[in-house]
């Protein structure tokens, strides 16, 4: 057992306060009295605890007697070991009912291969002028809007048929500039139905991180592992896109993680995109990485470098944006645009096609006609990928 390592705010925990109010709005407040459903998201970590233990007392307080659950939404193997444990012991002490989703066609991990395998297929078939990451980012986290807020307000509606459904969540404006710019409450559109409301409540929004371990500590409960023991400032995914070099060093001192942590730098090889922006997690802990593993990570990093070099001859004018393709190449575009396919094609060891400049040119005269409705072939899953292209390529 390694020693404890509690992080600064936790070791400060007495300047906090246990009875800080939660914050409401008239629109809350209106579906409390009519005793709507009080859902609440738990991951395991210290946000989501205090958001249920205040949630809880006030819910008492205003003698709410609306349906009450906790839901977590279990991203398979890129958890923590101690998340689900930690949210059933919150669910003990509150005396709620713990709801564990999870999507039906696959893990975190088997979403990001599946993307992977994905952006290939559509490199290797023209359907994108770059070759398309396999990682959420930042300015796309589908790994929360796919895995968490999809599963969660479908599992919430078929659960609670003819109710208004509140879902509230341990967001504090004290994390980011962006959550400082976030309302107390808002619609959710994916819990509306004919009738019947659905809002996204952030009852601690005001809360100073203090704060927050103090009312845990008041509620007598044991936090989450990953602070405790391996001094990690947050917990989501054990290896998060938003994790400081920080807190991805605390993950890898699990061994509970290691086996997904060479599972991502495997992707991170295959498809020589790096975890976070330009931040390898290959880098985070080398020594969990055989040396076969680690000479083939420094070479998908010179690989990394040869493709930006060579997208980069690109012409913005030929990138993606909305409506792509809108126009023909010319030859001389088209023949830089198969010469370029022909390097990433051989960096990656891809099976691409296209790879002649009058290929090129005839893929996206297809293009065009099944746009304008000109072609008998079907057109492609256009809404997913123009979605990836205009991450990758705007």
């Amino acid at each position: 057992m390694q020693t404890a390592i509690l992080i600064p705010a936790y070791r400060n925990l007495k300047s906090g306060h246990a009875d800080t109010p939660v914050a409401v709005t008239p629109e809350v407040s209106a579906l409390l009295e009519q005793n709507a459903v009080v859902a609440i998201g738990v991951s395991g970590g210290k946000d989501s605890d205090a958001c249920a233990i205040a949630v809880s007392r006030y819910l008492d307080q205003i003698r709410h007697q609306g349906p009450r659950v906790l839901v977590h939404s279990d991203l398979g193997r890129i958890e923590w070991a101690d998340s689900l444990p930690s949210c059933e012991r919150l669910a003990a002490r509150l005396g709620w009912e713990l709801m564990v989703v999870r999507r039906n066609a696959g893990d975190m991990m088997d979403r990001w291969l599946g993307r992977w395998a994905n952006n290939v297929r559509r490199y290797n078939d023209l359907s994108c002028v770059k070759i398309i990451l396999p990682w959420s980012t930042p300015s796309m986290r589908f790994c929360t809007s796919e895995m968490k807020v999809t599963v969660i307000t479908s599992a919430l509606k078929k659960r609670f048929p003819g109710q208004h459904i509140i879902n509230a969540a341990g967001i504090r404006r004290q994390e980011s500039e962006n959550r400082r710019r976030m309302p107390v409450s808002s619609l959710q559109p994916k819990l509306q139905r004919k009738g019947l409301a659905g809002i996204n409540w952030n009852p601690i929004i005001e809360w100073p991180v203090e704060d927050v371990f103090a009312t845990i500590e008041s509620a007598g409960l044991r936090l989450h592992e990953a602070y405790t023991i391996y001094g990690a400032s947050r917990v989501s995914c054990a290896f998060c896109i938003m994790s400081s070099a920080n807190d991805l060093q605390a993950a890898a001192g699990c061994a509970g993680n290691h086996e997904v942590y060479r599972e991502m730098v495997e992707l991170e090889i295959d498809s020589t995109f790096a975890f976070q922006g330009s931040r390898y997690l290959g880098d985070t802990a080398p020594h969990l990485l055989t040396e076969s593993a680690r000479m083939r990570l420094a070479e998908a990093k010179r690989k990394a470098l040869e493709r930006q070099k060579a997208e980069a001859m690109i012409p913005k004018h030929l990138l993606y944006k909305a409506g792509w393709p809108e126009v023909v190449p010319s030859v001389a575009e088209a023949e830089l645009i198969a010469g370029v396919r022909s390097q990433v094609a051989r960096l990656l060891n891809l099976d691409a096609g296209f790879l002649t400049g009058k290929t090129v040119r005839a893929r996206y005269a297809d293009l065009i006609d099944k746009r304008n409705g000109n072609s008998t072939e079907p057109l492609e899953d256009v809404p997913e990928w123009q979605a990836d292209l205009a991450l990758a390529l705007a």
